[in-house]
């Protein structure tokens, strides 16, 4: 079979102000906004084969998480990638975002925090195969 699917392109968030959202995911993760509009923006990390975030506005309020059946935990959709995961959970702190304990085994873990709707989203120090 063809190889048709290579990457992600874009991670479409769900959230209830384009102007507040677009700004704090600008700040907060160093984005480059690269298109908005009062529905929708696009933001970008810069950098080649990164998929893109995708704000779109809604009034429904549902939002990124689910529970982990086998241990009740909630989860993220999406994981951010840091190489630095003490200094970012600071500075998330620090910039009074909502954030979870933060986890570290054998060099390893990462933390939950939640953008301005109640959206969860993480953070890890763990690159997948083929990302470093």
């Amino acid at each position: 079979m063809p190889c048709y699917v290579t990457r992600i392109a874009t991670v479409e968030i769900p959230v209830t102000d384009i102007e507040r959202s677009t700004t704090w995911y600008a700040k907060t993760l160093n984005l480059a906004v690269q298109h908005k509009t009062s529905n929708e923006a696009m933001l970008s990390f810069n950098a080649k084969g990164v998929a893109g975030i995708y704000l779109v506005k809604t009034e429904e309020p549902t939002r990124l998480q689910f529970v982990n059946t086998a241990t009740a935990v909630k989860h993220s959709v999406i994981d951010f990638y840091t190489y630095n995961l003490e200094g970012f959970h600071g500075y998330l702190k620090d910039n009074e975002v909502e954030v979870g304990e933060l986890t570290i085994q054998n060099g390893f873990g990462g933390f939950g925090f939640k953008d301005p709707d109640g959206n969860l989203l993480g953070a890890t120090n763990i690159a997948q195969l083929g990302q470093e």
